[in-house]
């Protein structure tokens, strides 16, 4: 099959349209509700309760999703050229700033592993 088929890139498209308003539906959620979450973050929340009901199949978004992630450099070089700009904040304070980033993502990896241990025992005494 061709890559760049008519039916592959009409695919590709409509995949990217319903991920894009997914994303649009979170962030005037979040505006709605005046809650201090990022909309980025109840769209994910919104995407995996789409999952979750199998109102859609994680499947069905594979090809639009995997585009996004392959291009995922993209969304971070406005981040990198901040870096530019502040280079002598991260020199003068570059040691904190990867403390507090070091500190986060460990904290972030501990409530993850500890929320999805409760889970697997909650679900397993459910079973039982």
């Amino acid at each position: 099959m061709n890559r760049f088929s008519s039916k592959h890139i009409a695919r590709l498209l409509i995949e990217l349209v319903v991920l894009l308003a997914i994303y649009f539906l979170g962030t005037q959620i979040a505006v709605w509700l005046a809650w201090p979450i990022p909309g980025g973050v109840v769209g994910l929340g919104l995407l995996l309760a789409t999952f979750a009901t199998g109102l859609v199949k994680p499947a069905a978004l594979q090809l639009g999703a995997g585009v996004l992630m392959a291009e995922m450099l993209l969304f971070f070089i406005p981040a990198l050229m901040s870096l530019l700009d502040y280079g002598g904040l991260v020199r003068n304070d570059g040691w904190r700033i990867l403390l507090v980033i070091g500190f986060s993502t460990l904290s972030v990896m501990l409530v993850t592993a500890f929320t999805v241990e409760m889970v697997c025992r909650w679900s397993m005494r459910r079973e039982a």
